[in-house]
């Protein structure tokens, strides 16, 4: 893929392929865990790349987690975005259906709400705190890579960790309480 691509400079060429080697698995396993399919999670990295490639201006230092995040994010929406086309119904189907949807518009609505709070919930937290949360619980990163991730030690992923989940609880009640 990477003889295809032309850069106006090494330093693109170079941060490019770094984005490349260093996150190419973690986009696969996001992909092939939205997708079940081997050849379909391939197809969407190499989407997810391309439109790296386009947007590569974008990317600062291919180290920070705001980078990492953004890689992720591309991945997810090209998953779902493909899972979506495969899984279309035509309106037969859908009549079909009907009378066994068990889809709940007032839970679906509530759980968005539930899904919201929560997002200004940890959108509250430091950025430290919040960064580590994310990767931990939104990207599914153990330990270890976080650590890698962030240049910080295993121990303090587990502090910062501790200290979100504390704050987060703390914020919790004091919503429920209002």
């Amino acid at each position: 893929m990477l003889t295809l691509l032309t850069f106006s400079s090494d330093i693109e060429r170079n941060k490019f392929e770094y984005l490349y080697e260093k996150y190419k698995r973690l986009l696969y396993k996001k992909a092939f865990d939205i997708l079940k399919d081997h050849a379909l999670a391939e197809d969407a990295v190499a989407d997810a790349y391309m439109r790296v490639y386009k947007h590569l201006h974008k990317i600062g230092d291919p180290d920070t987690p705001q980078a990492v995040s953004y890689l992720v994010i591309i991945a997810k929406n090209i998953a779902i975005n493909m899972y979506n086309r495969q899984k279309r119904v035509t309106p037969v189907d859908i009549a079909e259906r009907d009378e066994a949807d068990d889809f709940n518009l007032e839970e679906f609505i509530a759980q968005k709400d539930e899904t919201a709070r929560a997002m200004q919930l940890v959108d509250s937290l430091k950025e430290e705190q919040r960064a580590v949360f994310l990767l931990k619980y939104a990207y599914d990163m153990s330990h270890r890579q976080i650590a890698e991730q962030l240049k910080i030690s295993e121990n303090n992923v587990t502090v910062r960790l501790h200290r979100a989940k504390t704050k987060l609880v703390k914020l919790a009640k004091e919503v429920a309480d209002e």
